[in-house]
């Protein structure tokens, strides 16, 4: 993925020329968990995995990650969790499946439809994430790490900002 293009304050006709070494064969993945709960503060959780460009070495997330995701939700809000899934196709193994019949008696699980990022909450971070590292320059894959987690951690810090890309899919979470 190219990154996210800013607007810079240079003169007109003057674009600015940043050189950066590298090659870039690594990559930083993420993965994201937007938590809602009526009357509770909305929190984000993530996990980053880093791809160095070794040979042999997995370039994204393995299923048990996503699994261990779910996990480390379910302990940290210490409550059921209903789990919204996006169409990835690591999301579909058979593998997360039967753990999460292994598990009924706390999570339950619900494909979203295909072709609808306007129903997923976690579009919404993303775009604030992308946002936020506009115009930034990292010379090396830490670099792009310790930026992405900056700012994911400054998302995490403000509810306001996870409420309102639940708001911007005209999703209503309703108390029972």
């Amino acid at each position: 993925m190219s990154p996210p293009k800013g607007r810079t304050w240079a003169p007109r006709g003057q674009r600015p020329v940043v050189r950066v070494r590298g090659r870039g064969q690594g990559r930083v993945n993420v993965a994201g968990v937007s938590c809602y709960c009526p009357g509770c503060r909305s929190h984000l959780f993530y996990k980053l995995h880093v791809h160095h460009g070794r040979k042999g070495e997995p370039k994204s997330f393995a299923w048990t990650d996503y699994r261990d995701l779910i996990v480390v939700t379910h302990q940290q809000l210490g409550t059921p969790v209903v789990w919204c899934w996006d169409n990835l196709n690591r999301h579909l193994v058979r593998e997360l499946t039967d753990f999460a019949e292994e598990n009924k008696g706390w999570l339950r699980v619900f494909q979203m439809p295909s072709y609808a990022p306007e129903l997923n909450p976690q579009e919404g971070i993303w775009s604030l994430l992308k946002r936020g590292i506009a115009n930034f320059v990292a010379t090396n894959l830490t670099g792009l790490e310790r930026i992405v987690k900056r700012k994911l951690k400054k998302i995490q810090y403000r509810p306001e900002l996870i409420d309102g890309c639940l708001a911007e899919t005209g999703l209503v979470i309703e108390a029972q």
